[in-house]
């Protein structure tokens, strides 16, 4: 007999909101500060901490390469308070349907103003995107969700889709490389690219962003509802809350460093190891961000990142198009050009505060890019 799950608390969690801002904190300038005071001061702590904020070459973790599929998590862990609280209402799926088209279509085409089809036109343009595989990824799994009612048939699905992308990577044989490439032009990825993706690809051969690559993200988001489903369950309460979300995240990252010597952590194809390794971080961070914030309601120091990530897609794309680095060196250049090393520091604590007053005014006006 399967146990529906029947979630009903819909109470907004703190905790969310601000690792959703922590984790954007790091791309709009925290991985950039760290990287120029370690150039400024040599301190061996701070240049562990920057060596950290560069992606992998190929194979391989560093913290970068969990920020994207960490939001991706927290999109994820959204879904069952905003689509399935409306289903528990009587709202239709297909207004759900609906909604959830929107928002993919919007982030898909927000995506392409990221990667600039308003300066430079739609030839020879990159199509696949951050955002636009936010957006894909998210209807997808939102699907799943709005048609299932059981944590059997979610987990169904989920093994599922991981099962079916183990299988391209190892198993179909790519023309020129066979089966189990794992290299940036002779796996499953880089071929699916190269024959259904329009545009340039970023790496030549394949793109991080690409069609399997979504697959994968998909993955991640429905991981990211279990925590969801588990937050809404009125029948666990809030420190056994805890406890599950660091025994499921423990098991999972164990699961993925155990497949990795067979099956390596590429976050460039988003292979399954590394899928899972991230879902397995996003729980265990999920549930420290909730117990500290939301369970002991130590909460004093949140309104930084809760600002952030109050308004994520809002700066991430403003982040691209206004160009707060000269706006910082505009008025703090008096500062920098004599700090000599220093500049940079100098510099990029501008930008970030200049980002972070942008996001507050917002905030203080209720004005959100709410897609």
């Amino acid at each position: 007999m399967e146990t529906t799950i029947q979630p009903k608390t819909n109470k907004r969690l703190k905790s969310l909101d601000t690792l959703r801002g922590f984790d954007m904190f790091w791309i709009i300038g925290g991985g950039a500060f760290f990287t120029a005071l370690a150039k400024a001061t040599n301190w061996n702590w701070v240049g562990v901490i920057a060596h950290q904020m560069h992606h992998t070459k190929w194979d391989g973790f560093r913290f970068e390469d969990l920020i994207f599929p960490l939001f991706m998590f927290i999109s994820g862990v959204a879904i069952p308070f905003a689509l399935t609280s409306k289903l528990e209402k009587g709202t239709a799926k297909s207004v759900l349907y609906k909604k959830v088209f929107i928002r993919m279509v919007l982030l898909v085409l927000f995506g392409f103003v990221y990667n600039g089809a308003l300066q430079n036109g739609f030839s020879n343009m990159r199509y696949p995107s951050v955002l636009s595989q936010i957006g894909i990824a998210y209807f997808f799994a939102a699907l799943i969700i709005i048609n299932t009612t059981t944590l059997k048939s979610r987990i169904f699905w989920l093994v599922g889709i991981l099962a079916g992308i183990a299988a391209l990577q190892f198993l179909v044989p790519v023309p020129g490389f066979g089966a189990g490439a794992f290299t940036p032009a002779g796996s499953i990825n880089a071929w699916l690219d190269q024959h259904l993706l329009p545009g340039i690809l970023i790496y030549k051969t394949y793109d991080p962003e690409g069609v399997l690559c979504i697959v994968s993200a998909t993955s991640v988001t429905l991981m990211g509802t279990f925590a969801g489903f588990i937050f809404r369950n009125e029948k666990i309460n809030p420190n056994k809350k805890t406890v599950v979300l660091l025994i499921i995240g423990a098991a999972v990252v164990t699961t993925a460093l155990l497949l990795s010597p067979v099956y390596p952590i590429i976050k460039k194809i988003w292979t399954v190891p590394f899928n899972m390794l991230t879902a397995g971080i996003g729980f265990l961070l999920i549930a420290l961000f909730y117990y500290i914030i939301d369970v002991k309601k130590w909460d004093g120091w949140i309104f930084f990142f809760k600002v952030i990530g109050m308004n994520s897609i809002t700066i991430y794309l403003g982040h691209r198009i206004i160009d707060f680095w000269y706006s910082s060196k505009f008025l703090l250049g008096w500062m920098a050009i004599p700090a000599g090393n220093f500049g940079d520091v100098i510099i990029t604590v501008g930008m970030i505060t200049l980002e972070w007053f942008f996001l507050y005014y917002l905030f203080k006006n209720k004005i959100f890019l709410r897609v």
